[in-house]
């Protein structure tokens, strides 16, 4: 089966280094990529976003199944589009609909899903500059500190946890009035703050049944000890010492079934990845947000633990046919520390060549984030350049292999926290 798979990040990396070992892979390609994944098929030289050119790929190319990475494809309605077109119905697709997208491209609707199917989330209330008046006093009465998410995709920059009750009106004024995150922010959710600790769980769902992947938790402040801006990762460890298995039942009865007996009660056309972004307060999982794609950087540890053939699975789901798969995984810890560009999640350069990549190794994996090829040499060319993810006994023990590569590693203002999974 020839494959496509769109993105070009640390995530789509990781994809392309699963889906290749795969049987079932006969040729892998990768649009638009980055120099780790052209190690694991061939890259093409359009963007995820460009309808046309893939579905031009997916006849010229004999692509079998499409596999979208980012979400931006998602709820732009790539499925969609692919699905109109009469001579692709063989085409096996890993992603939702426009609709069933909304799910990540809408916090509104994400909140109203999960009411309608008894899924615990924080309470809220949403609002836009028609009814903006009610939306000051609504959060004036709120405990702090007061959460603020734009409706839309904001490139993880859209949520705010305000600590004061004139910061939060503040930010409430210029997303919905000043356009703070653009048309993202013309509806704001405005919601409860919830206590506790974070974690990513992965399903893979064919509309109806679903299998559960390896659970992670990632490091998303730039600050050692969780201080600073927030990014769009740092890093990850899975598992999750935490999630222990009675934990772990009450996320299944809770969440995720209630989650994809949802999905199937409401018709939505969802064969895909769900992220679920939980937290755990006190005992009892809580959902902080959906995603219709996987996560980065857990995919970077998540991929490495599971020992099933990824594009089996993959195709079970395009197909309809995940019931009854079992799934396996490598019972060790892996932990992915990300490096980044100096001034990240700022301003920043690019363009700066990478020393030191270097082989991967049976212990450790180096998947390539933000950077692209110039003049024959690897250069930066993101805010997130690489990770190194590696397996251990302990977390402390992956870790500590995960830096011992990095420090072979070298670009021009490079940085990463030392300190993932430093509570474990």
């Amino acid at each position: 089966m020839n494959i496509l798979l769109l993105g070009s990040g640390g995530r789509e990396h990781a994809l392309a280094w699963k889906m290749a070992q795969s049987p079932l892979c006969d040729q892998l390609f990768i649009a638009p990529g980055n120099p780790g994944t052209a190690q694991c098929g061939t890259n093409l030289s359009f963007a995820a976003t460009d309808f046309a050119a893939i579905k031009q790929c997916c006849h010229d190319k004999g692509i079998g199944l499409v596999v979208i990475g980012p979400e931006e494809p998602l709820v732009k309605g790539l499925v969609n589009e692919l699905k109109r077109d009469a001579s692709l119905q063989h085409l096996l697709i890993i992603g939702p609909d426009q609709h069933a997208a909304q799910l990540e491209g809408s916090k509104a609707f994400a909140k109203a899903f999960m009411d309608r199917h008894n899924i615990p989330t924080a309470a809220y209330q949403e609002f836009t500059a028609d009814n903006y008046e009610a939306g000051v006093a609504y959060i004036r009465q709120q405990q702090l500190p007061v959460v603020l998410k734009a409706d839309g995709l904001a490139a993880g920059k859209g949520v705010l946890i305000c600590t004061t009750h004139d910061e939060a009106v503040s930010e409430f004024e210029q997303m919905v009035r000043q356009a703070k995150f653009g048309a993202a922010s013309s509806k704001v959710v405005v919601e409860a703050f919830l206590d506790g600790i974070e974690l990513s769980v992965f399903a893979l769902t064919d509309g109806k049944n679903y299998v559960l992947l390896p659970e992670a938790k990632d490091y998303k402040r730039i600050g050692e000890g969780d201080t600073g801006l927030n990014t769009g990762g740092m890093g990850a460890v899975s598992p999750v010492p935490f999630a222990d298995k009675a934990f772990m039942d009450k996320v299944i009865t809770k969440v995720v079934k209630p989650t994809i007996d949802g999905l199937a009660a409401e018709a939505f056309d969802y064969k895909g990845f769900v992220f679920f972004g939980l937290i755990k307060v006190g005992d009892e999982p809580m959902v902080i947000e959906y995603n219709c794609r996987m996560g980065d950087p857990e995919t970077e540890v998540v991929m490495p633990r599971l020992q099933n053939d990824l594009v089996e699975l993959l195709v079970a789901a395009g197909k309809g046919q995940l019931e009854g798969i079992q799934i396996q995984h490598d019972p060790r810890f892996a932990t992915t520390v990300m490096a980044v560009s100096g001034g990240y999640p700022g301003d920043y350069a690019k363009g700066f060549v990478v020393d030191g990549l270097g082989e991967n190794t049976a212990d450790s994996l180096l998947f390539h984030a933000g950077t692209t090829t110039k003049e024959g040499e690897v250069v930066t060319s993101g805010g997130r350049v690489l990770c190194v993810t590696s397996f251990g006994t302990t977390v402390a023990e992956a870790v500590a292999k995960s830096r011992e590569r990095l420090e072979g590693v070298s670009f021009e203002g490079m940085y990463y926290r030392k300190d993932i999974g430093y509570e474990f």
